[in-house]
């Protein structure tokens, strides 16, 4: 981080979205989910620095209930962006008892991964609905490693953070003046009382460090990253196309 600009690296990224807005969406908003936790709150107030408050727009989507839905709802009122509250609990539950009505059982992997994929077709739904640009809210880090949910989380029509590592995006977060409990937050996988970081088996600071570095002291977490990285790179592709020559 000692080569991180933070204030030149904030200001570049409200311009370039500025200026992708300018020649993708002229006068279109942006509509951001927001979790509460730090990605959403930074790329919402980069948009906010971007854009004004009245063009972004804050999605709240509860599974049914949410234990910290009031992060999510302390950020909008502290940019004073518009928002809407579209609980995805009824689209979820439909979706699991249609498959178990056509005789197939979901594996947890699917469990998982359904809330993120409605969660995302809410927010097109919404976007299209009104004039805007859905934005994509994963960083660099999670990226490197498959930690999102490919057509959920990892879609979307820009994308601020994408090459910004999990400490750099709280540098940004912090430069912004965002609440520190909200930058800092610990990310958890939202079904039990594990965090990203349990579940990853390594802290976010040493794959931070390999990314940017090269340099991983333990060869275990080393090898742990380097797998899951080779696994998952296909997400960050574009959808392999058969080349067809007349």
């Amino acid at each position: 981080m000692e080569n991180f600009n933070v204030e030149k690296v904030t200001a570049d990224a409200v311009q370039w979205i500025r200026d992708w807005f300018e020649v993708n969406g002229k006068g279109c908003n942006a509509v951001i989910g927001i979790s509460g936790g730090k990605d959403s709150s930074v790329v919402a107030a980069l948009c906010v620095k971007a854009l004004g408050k009245e063009r972004v727009i804050g999605v709240l989507m509860p599974n049914g209930k949410q234990s910290d839905i009031h992060d999510s709802e302390e950020l909008v009122a502290y940019l004073g962006i518009p928002f809407y509250v579209c609980n995805i609990k009824k689209a979820v539950d439909g979706v699991l008892e249609s498959l178990e009505t056509s005789g197939v059982k979901a594996s947890r992997q699917t469990v998982v991964n359904l809330p993120p994929r409605i969660r995302m077709s809410t927010l097109y739904a919404l976007s299209q609905s009104m004039n805007g640009r859905v934005a994509n809210t994963c960083n660099l880090s999670e990226d490197w490693v498959g930690y999102s949910t490919r057509y959920g989380d990892a879609a979307g029509d820009f994308s601020p953070l994408g090459k910004l590592t999990v400490q750099e995006v709280k540098a940004v977060g912090k430069h912004l003046g965002l609440p520190l409990h909200l930058v800092d937050k610990v990310p958890s996988d939202g079904l039990t009382d594990r965090t990203d970081e349990d579940n990853l088996g390594f802290t976010y600071a040493a794959l931070d460090n390999y990314i940017r570095t090269g340099v991983c002291e333990d060869e275990t977490t080393k090898a742990r990253i380097d797998r899951l990285h080779v696994l998952n790179e296909f997400k960050l592709k574009p959808i392999p196309c058969f080349e067809y020559v007349p």
